[in-house]
């Protein structure tokens, strides 16, 4: 069963489920984040039991070599399975190829609920990933929902143009 993140000095850190040990998962674990093993996880993913986001990390290289149809399909059921959904593709250089798969990828999973992100090593990928979690998850996600209605009222009420367009309401009354 999936398990709420929970305080290390302080720090918050998270339950992350996968599938095989990975550099990512190692990382992770160094940074004293659990790290749960399942048999339930699609091979390559990862998934943060808090915010509900799931990653399938997948290396170019490796993309290239294999063709990729099985890994599409790996991918069309990734997303079938997890709502919030992104992948990240890995390489140390990101040149024409790299940038012409991530297209291709992007254009058959168009409209889908997966966000294709370019990421060049795992130290990269542990911070994104974490980034995105911390984000989405219930507490903060609500605190920047209500950040952002505040921004807006005061962009609104201290707006030039809005006080014209009140004032020009008021003299056509």
């Amino acid at each position: 069963s999936f398990k709420p993140a929970y305080l290390i000095a302080g720090k918050q850190t998270s339950s992350v489920y996968i599938s095989t040990s990975h550099e990512v998962s190692e990382s992770l674990q160094r940074q004293h984040h659990r790290v749960r093993y399942s048999d339930s996880v699609e091979n390559g993913s990862m998934i943060f039991s808090l915010s509900g986001i799931a990653f399938l990390l997948a290396d170019t290289q490796d993309l290239f070599k294999t063709g990729g149809e099985l890994f599409l399909g790996r991918t069309e059921k990734f997303i079938n399975v997890h709502r919030n959904s992104f992948l990240l593709l890995s390489a140390a250089l990101h040149g024409p190829k790299e940038w012409d798969l991530m297209f291709r990828i992007q254009k058959r999973f168009l409209g889908s609920n997966l966000r294709v992100i370019p990421v060049h090593n795992t130290a990269e990928t542990v911070k994104l990933m974490l980034t995105i979690a911390k984000i989405t998850c219930k507490p903060h996600i609500d605190n920047i929902r209500y950040r952002m209605l505040m921004a807006k009222a005061q962009i609104i009420d201290q707006s030039p143009v809005w006080k014209m367009l009140h004032k020009i309401q008021l003299d056509c009354n």
